[in-house]
């Protein structure tokens, strides 16, 4: 017999979200760790909040949904409100009541400006990484550095002259065409010198490699520990001021001093690394530089005596696991392109994207030990 749907009618029941959620799910371990960082980080919500008035979104719910938003790949904070109205899991994660329901998505994108910064990013990304060095999870003599671009949000419409020659002709676009004008830039040079893009000044005109398309972007450098392939760092920057050897020098002296103990002998890197400055920069420092070598080029302080070691061919096979990291932020945690304008905010989303990368790498140690 054909069975038939009938509608569903209105009924009161009471939810108990913590039993909703399956004992084994991945995200109770993240969860119990996010707690423990917030926990540490309270103190410093107290200084960011007056004592009076209305109270707030709990500073503790926005980053909480900062780690969802990159771990499921959320694009939006609009859609991010939407969707936290009927998952009973996100619901769980921020300890919110099913009645609650969501929040406005004006007022959770204002109230993120608050908490939404390099400073508080920074400390959260500190916080997690140090809980994998209590669990013994990092590795504080061995490291491997890489460098990417991530795309900023501006058009190359808006890269225009700094002296404003290009004034008239974008004007007489608009008039065209306001909501998508076409503007015509072909057998112009253009370059980071004489222009500047009016969507998002700190970016830059760049690319990877020779024969690679230019685009407005930023440089970021990452810094993986070598024992489990957790991010170390995560550093944005300008990628023709600031190259990845400075960067990576930079790197390996602020981790050693944020987080005391860290003690650096080796540094995996590609061959993009192999330059005299880095090399120098590592030897200063009593670190050995486990540089991909490139062919016909010789760089004093690199030689055979140190290629011929077993680590170092450790090094050269650990080093490809910092492309996982670049990936998985990129695909997963959604920082192909950023969302927003600016380095500084760009910067703090990339922490968090980053800190939370690390947060499902402890969950997995964590389940496999």
């Amino acid at each position: 017999m054909r069975g038939k749907p009938q509608a569903q009618r209105d009924f009161l029941t009471v939810v108990n979200l913590n039993a909703a959620v399956p004992a084994n799910h991945p995200l109770r371990a993240i969860k119990r760790h996010v707690d423990t960082v917030l926990q540490k980080l309270s103190p410093l919500f107290d200084d960011l909040y007056a004592d009076e008035g209305r109270g707030s979104i709990p500073p503790e719910q926005l980053l909480k949904a900062r780690v969802l938003t990159a771990l499921y790949s959320v694009r939006s904070e609009r859609l991010f409100c939407e969707q936290l109205g009927y998952n009973l899991l996100w619901l769980w994660f921020l300890d919110r009541e099913y009645s609650e329901g969501s929040f406005n998505h004006s007022v959770f994108s204002k109230n993120y400006q608050r908490v939404l910064s390099a400073d508080v990013a920074k400390l959260f990304f500190a916080e997690v990484y140090d809980l994998s060095r209590q669990a013994g999870w990092t590795s504080d003599e061995h490291f491997t550095a890489d460098g990417t671009l991530i795309e900023s949000w501006a058009s190359l419409k808006s890269f225009t002259r700094k002296d404003g020659a290009d004034a008239r002709k974008i004007r007489a676009a608009k008039d065209e065409d306001p909501g998508n004008p076409t503007v015509n830039f072909h057998g112009e040079k253009r370059c980071n010198d004489t222009h500047q893009s009016t969507t998002d000044p700190d970016s830059v005109l760049y690319k990877k490699a020779s024969g690679r398309e230019a685009k407005l972007c930023f440089g970021a450098h990452l810094l993986m520990e070598n024992r489990h392939g957790l991010c170390a760092d995560f550093t944005l920057h300008n990628p023709i001021r600031e190259p990845e050897p400075v960067m990576a020098l930079r790197q390996l002296d602020a981790h050693a001093e944020l987080h005391p103990g860290i003690n650096a002998k080796t540094l995996g890197a590609d061959k993009n690394y192999h330059q005299k400055s880095l090399v120098n920069g590592c030897r200063a420092r009593e670190i050995i530089p486990h540089v991909a070598c490139k062919t016909g080029v010789k760089v004093p302080g690199l030689d055979g005596r140190t290629t011929r070691q077993a680590s170092y061919a450790v090094s050269q096979r650990i080093r490809k696991r910092v492309e996982e990291i670049i990936g998985w932020i990129k695909t997963v945690g959604g920082l192909r392109r950023s969302r927003y304008r600016g380095l500084e905010r760009t910067q703090a989303w990339g922490y968090f994207v980053a800190g939370t990368y690390n947060l499902v790498r402890l969950a997995r140690l964590g389940a496999a030990a």
